[in-house]
């Protein structure tokens, strides 16, 4: 599933385009792409049809573009192999082609946004926006925590909010009301570096540990960024279909039996949630 530096990556793709624009038609050709809208097809065309997107925004894995109306934006989720494709007007369908904005940039000209989504669990809606604190954000998003690169982040309320949680620190990263946007991939590499063992109880970590983890985690989602996501197969590639490179830096995640960077241990793979957590048992010991 694309974890916060992904979502990142294609709402900075989608800003120079978006921003400005006219929605000048709105083509729907699978239904199931709007579960997140439950008005239906014609309501979803007709809020967008006519309005200029104003901005690109993001909170943890959700994106929208807040429309000119001031009160409403189109938000997405791209669930497991969503894409937001920035496409030429008249480009050929792509394959698994959900939905499609056309636009008309003041610059730019014509242009169409793609929704294209292989797996059909990432979703579009227009939702409203509403106020919280210095930021107005769609319902549909009001009961996420904020990203830890968020400016408004407040380091000391993630210390206070850990010091409560029992469970493994693994699992209070991976709880998006505590802290949004971080996935299973960046989990591990974040508690790698921090020489943390996932199943930690949260609540056994001083507050200078906790300091130190919430450091690596923004350095790797920085890292993550600046080498545009992590790709392992064609579901997720930023707006020009490009696939982010991310996966030749991983230390930790997807690595089971290979040599730990750091001290040479094989790298450790356990179950974890229906998933997998990946750690060395030698870097990362459970204290």
């Amino acid at each position: 599933m694309p974890e916060l530096p992904e979502v990142e990556v294609v709402r900075a793709g989608l800003a120079p385009a978006a921003v400005g624009s006219l929605i000048t038609a709105v083509s729907v050709f699978d239904e199931r792409a709007l579960t997140r809208h439950p008005a239906g097809v014609v309501d979803f065309a007709s809020r967008l049809e006519g309005r200029r997107f104003t901005a690109a925004s993001r909170r943890g894995k959700f994106l929208w573009l807040p429309l000119d109306d001031d009160e409403s934006a189109l938000i997405a989720h791209l669930g497991m192999s969503g894409q937001m494709l920035l496409r030429a007007p008249d480009a050929a369908a792509e394959r698994h082609e959900r939905v499609r904005l056309h636009l008309e940039h003041p610059q730019h000209g014509e242009l169409a946004v793609v929704f294209s989504d292989q797996r059909t669990f990432g979703s579009l809606a227009v939702d409203a926006l509403i106020t919280d604190g210095p930021s107005l954000v769609p319902t549909q998003v009001s009961h996420i925590a904020r990203d830890p690169i968020d400016d408004a982040f407040d380091d000391e309320r993630f210390v206070r909010a850990l010091s409560r949680k029992n469970s493994a620190i693994k699992r209070v990263l991976l709880d998006q009301s505590v802290v949004s946007g971080i996935g299973n991939i960046y989990a591990d590499e974040a508690l790698w570096a921090a020489r943390i063992h996932p199943e930690t109880p949260a609540s056994r970590l001083s507050g200078p540990a906790v300091i130190r983890l919430l450091a690596e985690v923004r350095t790797v989602l920085a890292k993550a960024l600046a080498e545009g996501g992590t790709s392992f197969d064609a579901q997720y590639v930023n707006v020009n279909g490009q696939a982010g490179y991310f996966v030749h830096s991983l230390n930790a995640y997807g690595r089971g039996g290979q040599p730990c960077p750091r001290c040479g241990s094989p790298i450790r793979r356990a179950a974890f949630m229906n998933r997998s957590s990946h750690f060395c048992p030698v870097c990362q010991r459970r204290r």
